[in-house]
């Protein structure tokens, strides 16, 4: 035993892509050995004793659902995080199925895509002894940046996470998409007691729900086709630590009846288990709908809602933070441009009457994004108006849908488009309108979540 984590493995045909998820990788202190095929990566999986995978299904030279197979019969302790597109979303429940331990559905974001490889055991299962405390030390410095913003609103936001952090309570997080609950779910792990423990964080949005007790809870060797080795599920990963469940109005009413006992009873019983065992576990939650529209639709259920919400926590809209916007965005620029190695000399007056303007119906994830390409696509100096997106040049709805200068409602504009040219305008308008979030805009349209997100990969659209 000599200390070393074995690399990450990391097995992606696309060159692109593969330059951009080592790099994540590497930046965040993994050590990574890349492949571009199914033969080379079994080869890499057999030399280098690697724990940790991440599997692109759609391979040149073989099917990763049987590149997987082989693999876990080789090393069943492999934790593989499959790759797919949302056309193929079908292939990652079946290799889910097949013992996969995650998967991640494009376009994902670097927060998903790190997220699953440290659930994955990534971190706490391969760094040497100590180095858990050392990365828990460095979480509150992410956190307060995270948290920049010197107004009456944040301010209160920080004294409840001072005050609730070093207490057992569950802790409810509300608030529009982009606004930083997760982080906030992070500042209460980090100030708590339970800081060097884990922090496991799971989203029962982007989970099918044919899955997510498997998720939660876990599940045993043979207890359903396809599992061929117990799994461990997210309230026991996170014991000693905190549970994050974002996106919890969207769980399965079966489930939290099951996720009600658990609270109860603080005790796990995997699918295909015979006898529940005892776990010590704070429970954090989130979501950017009402809870109490969807206890009163029936949606959620009322006594769950009761034992979740003990200290509640509203993380404000960024148009309702005055000049926070402006710290946020210099210090995203100052950030940003030390990792592009590039210099620039601050925002134009212009730039941030602008900014104070805008409604950012993405809120703080807008606000970051339009930095990054700004430093992106610009060589330095002062930003001024004509480095920032287009988008930001105008407020409100898409040229397409606002009412036409003739006094009427928008519908000339329409006439003479295809069909298809509607679609994306209304979809794209109806997730703007709804702070960013898809799960939100597909319950306004009417339609599968997963039907929006393949449309947007279709238009090459990042939600």
């Amino acid at each position: 035993m000599t200390g070393v984590a074995p690399p990450l493995l990391l097995i992606e045909d696309t060159p692109s892509l593969q330059m951009v998820y080592r790099s994540v990788l590497q930046t965040a202190g993994h050590s990574v050995r890349v492949a571009s095929t199914a033969a080379e990566g079994m080869r890499l999986f057999q030399e280098s004793g690697a724990v940790t995978v991440l599997l692109d299904l759609m391979l040149p030279d073989r099917n990763g659902l049987t590149l997987m197979r082989d693999m876990l019969v080789l090393r069943p302790e492999a934790r593989i995080i499959v790759i797919t597109a949302n056309a193929s979303i079908n292939r990652a429940v079946e290799a889910m199925r097949a013992g996969a331990h995650d998967f991640l559905v494009k376009p994902f974001d670097e927060a998903r895509f790190l997220g699953a490889v440290a659930n994955a055991g990534g971190v706490a299962r391969t760094l040497p002894k100590g180095a858990e405390k050392r990365a828990a030390k460095a979480e509150p410095e992410v956190v307060a940046e995270a948290f920049i913003g010197s107004s009456p609103a944040m301010q209160r936001v920080q004294d409840t996470i001072r005050s609730v952090a070093t207490s057992m309570a569950t802790v409810f997080i509300t608030g529009e998409s982009g606004t930083g609950k997760e982080l906030c779910a992070l500042a209460v792990h980090a100030g708590s007691p339970r800081a060097n423990g884990p922090f496991i964080a799971l989203n029962c949005g982007a989970i099918p729900q044919d899955l997510l007790e498997s998720e939660v809870f876990g599940h045993m060797k043979g207890s359903f086709t396809g599992a061929i080795s117990d799994k461990p599920g997210a309230a026991a990963a996170a014991d000693g630590g905190t549970l994050f469940l974002d996106e919890i109005c969207e769980m399965a009413p079966a489930l939290q009846t099951k996720l009600l006992r658990f609270l109860q009873t603080s005790t796990v019983q995997p699918v295909g288990a015979t006898r529940p065992s005892k776990v010590n576990v704070r429970i954090v939650c989130a979501t950017n709908r009402d809870p109490v529209e969807a206890v009163r639709r029936g949606e959620f259920r009322e006594d769950l809602y009761y034992r979740l919400f003990v200290v509640p926590v509203h993380m404000p809209a960024l148009r309702d933070r005055g000049d926070d916007v402006v710290e946020i965005a210099e210090m995203a620029l100052e950030r940003f441009a030390r990792e592009e190695s590039r210099r620039f000399d601050g925002f134009a007056p212009d730039v941030l009457d602008l900014f104070r303007r805008l409604s950012w119906p993405g809120n703080v994830r807008q606000v970051l994004n339009v930095i990054r390409n700004i430093v992106v696509l610009n060589k330095g100096g002062r930003v001024t108006l004509d480095m920032l997106p287009g988008s930001l040049h105008r407020e409100g709805p898409v040229a397409a849908l606002a009412p036409d200068h003739a006094g009427g409602d928008g519908l000339n504009s329409l006439v003479g488009r295809s069909m298809a040219e509607i679609e994306r305008l209304v979809i794209e308008e109806t997730i703007a309108r709804n702070g960013g979030s898809v799960p939100r805009a597909a319950r306004v349209l009417e339609l599968s979540p997963s039907t929006i997100y393949r449309k947007l990969e279709g238009w090459g659209v990042k939600p």
